[in-house]
């Protein structure tokens, strides 16, 4: 045995514990542990007489420096945290750097994690999930964090102390709404439970009857259809003005992508039809051909064409290709010539009748 083993211990139910870290906590030459009172029942109750000593947040550079001599030396270190694997949520991911930093080889002994634990019993979807420890004390980076996850889509696991729960839950229901949660607690202890709700019903619960023990919160991610809202919710916001300048400034066609995007409303179908038109001008012009639409035209696509059942983009096909069939026609026949203007109305047109079943055949 050579280098680090990180040792993952119970967190709660000491059956938990694997044959290989036990066989590898009595074989080391030093357990290094995150609470050595606490570390010392566990290595009681398993009658385990390996040398401990306390490596935790506070003095994780000095005796991080002490146990790598040590093992440049060629003992073999064991690291345990008070509670699951180490590294996680503890400083025991410098120690793991440190070693890496000195050629000196690690290794993971896998047990028991709260946060993958509390995920799996939590009903919430886990393909997919990210981790976020507790919350950071500092108010400006635990605001950072929360801004973060409120566009996160996985399903977010946190850590909590039960007399700041109320707390976090009232700062989650803010920054990412009153999403769906399991409050996971006493994990493998005797009085374990998963309380599923939504973040505003759990926090009044939590207000009016604190709860003890270690807590995990874990959350549903954004869902699609939150996204999807917003995201029509900002097109339908936005000015058609502004809707343009950023579609020619992403390189986009103006019409097609304004077709393909922008709702289907009475409000903005002048827009396509205007759209529409100007596009038909630009490759009519080096036949100094010119085609326009009377305002009563306009009226008949908007009174006939407008239902919310269809989308935008069989619109935009049937009116291209209406106006461009008529004025295909008009040219061909002779009727139309260089510098004439070819004016649609509403009755040569022939839009109003025929719009609607052209969009339900679509």
């Amino acid at each position: 045995m050579t280098g680090l083993y990180l040792c993952a211990t119970p967190i709660g139910n000491l059956e938990d514990i694997t044959l290989r870290v036990l066989r590898t906590l009595k074989e080391v030459d030093l357990i290094a542990a995150e609470d050595t009172r606490n570390s010392r029942k566990l290595l009681n109750h398993f009658d385990i007489k390996t040398p401990l000593t306390s490596y935790h947040e506070y003095n994780k550079i000095e005796k991080g420096k002490y146990l790598i001599r040590k093992m440049q030396e060629g003992m073999t270190v064991a690291l345990i945290t008070d509670a699951g694997t180490p590294g996680i949520s503890d400083p025991g991911e410098e120690l793991v750097a440190m070693c890496y930093e000195e050629q000196i080889p690690v290794t993971s002994l896998p047990g028991p994690a709260a946060c993958v634990t509390a995920l799996t019993i939590s009903g919430l979807p886990t393909r997919r999930f990210c981790f976020e420890a507790f919350l950071p004390s500092d108010k400006k980076e635990r605001r950072r964090i929360l801004e973060e996850l409120k566009e996160e889509t996985r399903t977010i696991v946190i850590y909590e102390a039960p007399h700041r729960l109320a707390r976090t839950l009232g700062e989650l229901e803010e920054a990412l709404g009153d999403r769906q949660v399991s409050l996971v607690r006493e994990l493998t202890k005797k009085h374990e439970t998963v309380h599923r709700s939504s973040v505003s019903r759990l926090k009044s619960q939590v207000q009016e009857e604190p709860v003890r023990g270690e807590c995990v919160l874990v959350i549903a991610g954004k869902s699609l259809e939150e996204i999807q809202a917003q995201d029509i919710a900002r097109w339908e916001d936005m000015p058609l003005a502004e809707h343009m300048a950023l579609y020619e400034k992403q390189g986009l066609n103006r019409l097609d992508e304004t077709i393909m995007f922008r709702p289907l409303t009475k409000d903005n179908i002048h827009s396509i039809i205007r759209l529409l038109v100007d596009d038909l001008n630009r490759r009519l012009a080096d036949k100094e051909i010119r085609i326009e639409l009377t305002e009563d035209a306009k009226q008949v696509v908007v009174d006939g064409g407008y239902d919310p059942t269809y989308g935008a983009r069989p619109l935009k096909r049937y009116l291209q290709k209406n106006v461009e069939t008529l004025a295909a026609k008009l040219i061909l026949e002779g009727n139309v010539g260089t510098g004439d203007t070819i004016l649609i109305d509403a009755e040569n047109g022939k839009l109003a009748a025929r719009i609607k079943q052209h969009l339900k055949e679509i």
